[in-house]
């Protein structure tokens, strides 16, 4: 065996025993414990390499080690194997959240479950509207001159919005108007069906239409624009509290929960998946806010085929069980993907 790859053994001998014992890692507990093939001289040897090379450090006098963020990142980028979750937690995966009612219960669900499955924090973001397409739009005439508005893409997400006209219209007018709009927009992605309302009013559309109805469908389009231009990126966020006993520095833990709730990270995280197959992993000071420097981020995206919706992430202490959190928040991801496909 090569050095290295001997070298790897023990750095994963080390991040399995820290995250089990949250204590300090000796060269004797680590001979004892497993089967590594070598001698203990051996393996205080490849620790000197593993500490000068950065992967380890020695937290106090003690001769017990423990991993770097380097060290965990070697461990992340390096895992062969992912801890398959048991038929038990699939089934309880399957069943929990297919008892959901709608998206709002859907995302509910699915970060409380998560955040139960692996102890710590778990996020879900809201489907993105930037690849949305309508499913529907409904109008609703509140005054002559007012109209509620409410775009239901097939994500299931619902937006609302009052639109105010220069004129006032009749209930038939509304009427038409809502045909139009379900003949020219549905099945559209929000920027292109924005598009095809913008166009309703033009001449040469060759769809016949009043002033006022002109008027409506230009409100509508600059609606769905909106929509896309300014996003509502809303996260979900459950288990909170499983972090509390993971920073025994109470600044340390003011500051990661001050940045959960700001959430301009985690959107950040979130906004780099590409596709709902992407996994992504920080770790420590990879993370561009100090408040999170001492925690890691698992995340990946969810949705249809290689159409992203949205992201989930687990939000934990550097020493976290990465093998079982990826596996975790994969499948999670894959069956909130799944179930909002088939609505």
């Amino acid at each position: 065996m090569r050095a290295d790859d001997r070298r790897f053994r023990v750095l994963r001998a080390i991040v399995a025993d820290y995250v089990a014992t949250q204590e300090p890692v000796g060269s004797k507990t680590l001979v004892d414990r497993h089967q590594l093939g070598v001698s203990s001289a051996t393996v205080r040897n490849d620790m000197a390499v593993l500490e000068e090379e950065g992967y380890i450090t020695q937290p106090h006098t003690s001769a017990g080690r423990i991993p770097t963020d380097k060290g965990y990142r070697l461990f992340v980028d390096r895992l062969t194997k992912v801890k398959p979750l048991s038929a038990g937690e699939r089934n309880a995966i399957e069943g929990f959240l297919s008892k959901a009612v709608d998206l709002d219960d859907v995302l509910r669900r699915s970060v409380r479950l998560l955040a139960q499955l692996t102890r710590q924090v778990a996020v879900v973001q809201y489907p993105t509207l930037v690849r949305s397409a309508v499913r529907h739009i409904e109008l609703v005439g509140l005054s002559e001159t007012r109209l509620l508005a409410v775009v239901i893409t097939d994500t299931g997400r619902v937006e609302q919005r009052t639109l105010d006209l220069s004129r006032p219209v009749s209930a038939e007018q509304v009427q038409r108007l809502r045909m139009l709009v379900a003949e020219q927009a549905t099945g559209q992605r929000l920027d292109q069906a924005a598009e095809a309302l913008h166009a309703i009013g033009d001449t040469g559309s060759g769809v016949p239409v009043d002033a006022e109805s002109a008027e409506m469908a230009g409100l509508l389009g600059t609606l769905l624009e909106s929509l896309v231009e300014h996003p509502d990126e809303r996260l979900v966020l459950s288990g909170t509290s499983n972090i509390t006993g993971s920073f025994a520095d109470p600044p340390s833990l003011r500051g990661v929960l001050e940045a959960l709730d700001e959430q301009v990270t985690l959107l950040k995280l979130l906004a780099v998946l590409e596709h709902p197959e992407a996994m992504r992993v920080s770790i420590g000071q990879e993370n561009l806010d100090v408040n999170l420097s001492g925690t890691s981020l698992v995340a990946t995206g969810y949705g249809s085929g290689e159409v992203l919706m949205g992201g989930l992430a687990v939000v934990g202490p550097t020493r976290m069980d990465y093998p079982g959190t990826i596996a975790a928040v994969r499948a999670v991801a894959q069956y909130v993907g799944m179930m909002l496909s088939e609505n």
